[in-house]
């Protein structure tokens, strides 16, 4: 049985070494790769509009997060995927979107929602009027859940210099779309 987890803000900067441990479990992370992925995380949280959220159980233990920074083109990321997103047009994408930098949560504690309920509770605190992210380039439960909240793929086969994967960069309006209720439905 698995224990409650309360879904909220989280201090990402405490808790980087959790959320670490947490990206290492569900994406694969080596303790090296670990350790570069701190320094830049840390980093990142300085960068003006940062936020953070995570999944939390009872007692303490973070079993999902996520956070994002307000997208600047001078960013490394934002420098990356620009040339892709200008041959499909949709480099204005990179203006006044927020982007989600990572989403992560335990292989144990997949396919209950928590990737949704982390994701959703963020972006619905930033003023941007979208958001942008990256994802590994294969159909996956990451990019379907991506697609159910609104994502749609800007640029596909995105090459990132340390990764031996492409990536697609997918960007949604904000609010993100939620689930209907079986019943509340709108239309016929």
């Amino acid at each position: 049985m698995m224990n409650p987890v309360a879904v909220g803000p989280l201090d990402l900067t405490a808790r980087v070494d959790d959320a670490l441990d947490v990206q290492a479990l569900a994406f694969g992370l080596s303790a090296e790769e670990q350790r570069v992925r701190r320094s830049i995380v840390l980093r990142h949280l300085l960068v003006p509009g940062a936020l953070s959220y995570g999944a939390t159980e009872e007692d303490g233990r973070l079993v999902g997060f996520v956070y994002g920074v307000p997208c600047d083109r001078a960013q490394w990321w934002s420098t990356v995927v620009e040339p892709y997103l200008m041959r499909n047009e949709h480099d204005d994408w990179l203006d006044d979107a927020f982007t989600i930098t990572e989403l992560h949560v335990l292989p144990s504690h997949q396919r209950l929602g928590l990737g949704r309920a982390l994701i959703t509770g963020l972006t619905d605190l930033v003023s941007q009027p979208r958001t942008l992210l990256s994802a590994i380039d294969t159909e996956s439960p990451a990019r379907a859940l991506y697609r159910a909240l609104g994502y749609r793929d800007l640029a596909r086969r995105v090459r990132f210099p340390s990764a031996a994967r492409p990536y697609a960069v997918m960007g949604a309006p904000l609010p993100l779309l939620r689930p209907e209720s079986p019943h509340h439905r709108t239309g016929p």
